[in-house]
């Protein structure tokens, strides 16, 4: 079913990303660059939360669709590519980290459609490994995009800093990981037919 509650949910997700990307757009004289930090976090919990929320009620109301599956990770890669790419124009992340982090995606994904046209898939499906690098990398773009220190002992900039480079490295990691499951399947694609 094309129109469901979950597949609302991720639409509206991907009709958040214009916005995300505007409020830093407006002119200081309609917004503060505190007010287009605060404004940019919570529309990305926003879009963070829409995420958790589509995935539990397609379980929950039994109303998982293939259009659902494409278009749920492609909704959650927009969001985080326009963080990122967001991120290094503001100088909060180096563009090296941003290309690191946005090329594994691109791979992974391009990978996973691979091993599901082989009958593979399951070989390539989301691991421990995957899912703590996206908890890293989210958690750290919200500390990037809040930017302020809103304690003495707590500092968002330092700590978003530290996050992504660990994200970073987990999607190294966890892409490395995802070849090495990969690897056999590439291996007999290759070999040629026994006549």
């Amino acid at each position: 079913m094309l129109l469901n509650v979950p597949n609302l949910l991720t639409g509206f997700r991907i009709l958040l990303i214009p916005l995300f990307v505007g409020v830093f757009y407006l002119p200081e004289s309609w917004l503060s660059l505190h007010s287009k930090n605060v404004a940019a976090t919570l529309i990305f919990t926003a879009a963070a939360v829409t995420d958790w929320l589509d995935g539990y009620l397609a379980r929950s109301l039994n109303q998982t669709s293939a259009f659902g599956a494409f278009l749920d990770p492609v909704a959650d890669k927009l969001m985080v590519v326009a963080a990122l790419i967001l991120l290094v124009a503001l100088g909060r992340v180096d563009a090296l980290i941003a290309v690191v982090i946005i090329g594994r995606e691109i791979a992974i994904s391009a990978l996973r459609e691979w091993m599901a046209g082989i009958g593979a898939g399951k070989n390539v499906a989301v691991s421990f490994l995957g899912k703590l690098k996206t908890l890293a990398q989210m958690v750290a773009i919200l500390m990037l995009l809040y930017y302020e220190q809103p304690h003495a002992w707590l500092n968002f900039p330092l700590l978003g800093t530290v996050l992504i480079l660990v994200a970073a490295l987990l999607t190294l990691w966890s892409m490395a990981y995802y070849l090495k499951m990969a690897w056999p399947h590439a291996l007999r694609q290759d070999k040629p037919p026994v006549p």
